[in-house]
């Protein structure tokens, strides 16, 4: 299968790092194909300009789009791998949804609704935040994250979800929890993706 991983976090010592690397390592060994997209490292733009919508209507896709979702295109699997900062994607992750993820590309619409042109493809999302799960948990904030990103984009573009992991309190555990928390990915993608 080919897996893309869309990543978007700047600190290559964080733990969101530390799980693209376990991610990444455990797909090859299972014998997948493995194309990381670091959004930091390729500075990709996250802002969509007027210029890059009219571009599109006039169906000249603008080359840093084109190329994404030629990658998406490709993939069976996309994982996002993303800390959660304010309740949500950090900016330039939002930003690529926006102007890769976009009309007539990812989704159409007709008199029935919306179509879905993904179809076909699995999505798996990794994020981490600095409150506690139950605390997330408690308030709606975990069932908010997955209705924003695992309906919102995923689904709404085609894409079926089958996980979505979330560690919280980063920043306040010692390095055995930061150990399960890696196993535990490494377990999923076993389970999902042997």
């Amino acid at each position: 299968m080919k897996h893309l991983i869309v990543y978007a976090h700047p600190n290559p010592e964080s733990l969101n790092h530390a799980i693209l690397d376990t991610a990444v390592n455990t797909l090859k060994k299972n014998g997948h194909e493995v194309v990381v997209r670091d959004l930091y490292k390729l500075d990709f733009q996250p802002v969509l300009k007027p210029e890059d919508t009219e571009a599109m209507k006039a169906g000249k896709i603008p080359n840093d789009i084109k190329v994404e979702q030629e990658f998406i295109s490709e993939a069976d699997i996309i994982t996002f791998i993303y800390p959660i900062w304010w309740t949500g994607l950090p900016a330039i992750l939002k930003g690529y949804v926006d102007r890769v993820f976009a009309y007539e590309f990812a989704y159409a619409s007709e008199e029935e609704g919306i179509v879905k042109l993904l179809k076909g493809k699995k999505g798996l999302i990794i994020n981490t935040h600095g409150t506690p799960n139950e605390v997330y948990d408690s308030i709606g904030m975990t069932a908010g994250l997955k209705v924003t990103s695992d309906i919102g984009i995923f689904d709404f573009t085609g894409i079926e979800t089958v996980d979505h992991l979330l560690f919280g309190s980063i920043g306040y555990l010692d390095k055995e929890a930061y150990k399960d928390m890696l196993r535990k990915v490494e377990d999923k993608i076993h389970y999902h993706f042997s």
